[in-house]
């Protein structure tokens, strides 16, 4: 089967698309918030404050202090993807709502730019509500805390493209657990979220720096104890690169199953 390569196409047809998706979010938009924050909320106060107790400072801090900014990262890896695949899938291939809307004047790409943007916009929320949490528990230091919020929508581009790729080749909602059991779990423990990435042997080290994830910590958690990241422009490169290369390949992808 020939894969259509072309880059995908951007224009401002994907705002409606991503605008139906959102008015038919503000319908459950208290158990969907609630969906997202409620898993690694409950993980930054049980384990912050209860595991932080029995543990001296890590790197340097308070154990809940080190653990908020990694929560606030898998929580916005958490939104996209789901968003991207689960929520996404539904529309493709459960509810076709894709193929109603490429009757009007929208095409497969301004659909999967819709998507991609829409579920960044959801874990850009997902994020804000764990940080002002973090906020109200005094964890952060400095205005700094701030430019985290940035970090989280390059979070939300980047595992959106992701998603969408695995997405594209979904035949079913159990295709997603591969995902989530071979590439989000373990990301989660070689990324840094709860405990530094100093303890994990010399390989796996290796292997957590070209994660994404990884990428965001390093941002996200310098910025929360009010310092300057040590490597700024490579971690938002990295980001970028995985937010641009996934738009491109699940549209490719995509294209492949609709279309073709």
């Amino acid at each position: 089967m020939t894969l259509d390569l072309r880059l995908p196409k951007v224009s401002a047809r994907f705002i409606p698309v991503w605008r139906r998706n959102f008015l038919v979010w503000k319908k459950l938009a208290g158990a969907s918030i609630l969906g997202n924050i409620a898993d690694p909320m409950i993980a930054l106060v049980a384990f912050g404050y209860g595991l932080g107790s029995l543990l001296p400072q890590v790197d340097g801090v308070p154990y809940i202090q080190f653990l908020a900014a990694g929560t606030v990262c898998m929580s916005a890896m958490n939104a996209a993807t789901f968003e991207a695949m689960y929520s996404a899938f539904s529309r493709m291939h459960v509810q076709r709502t894709w193929d109603g809307i490429m009757n009007a004047p929208v095409d497969l790409d301004d659909v999967l730019l819709g998507e991609l943007v829409w579920a960044a916009t959801k874990s850009f929320m997902s994020g804000l509500a764990i940080m002002l949490v973090v906020w109200a528990l005094g964890l952060a230091n400095g205005w700094t805390s701030v430019l985290i919020l940035p970090t989280v929508l390059l979070i939300g581009l980047a595992f959106a493209g992701l998603g969408l790729i695995i997405n594209a080749l979904a035949r079913g909602y159990d295709f997603f657990q591969y995902y989530f059991t071979l590439v989000i779990t373990p990301m989660a423990f070689m990324s840094g979220v709860f405990f530094p990435t100093a303890q994990l042997p010399a390989w796996l080290q290796a292997v957590g720096q070209v994660l994404p994830l990884t990428h965001a910590i390093e941002l996200a958690r310098p910025l929360l104890l009010g310092k300057v990241p040590a490597t700024p422009l490579l971690n938002i490169a990295v980001l970028i690169a995985y937010a641009l290369a996934g738009a491109y390949v699940s549209t490719v992808l995509t294209r492949r199953r609709l279309l073709a």
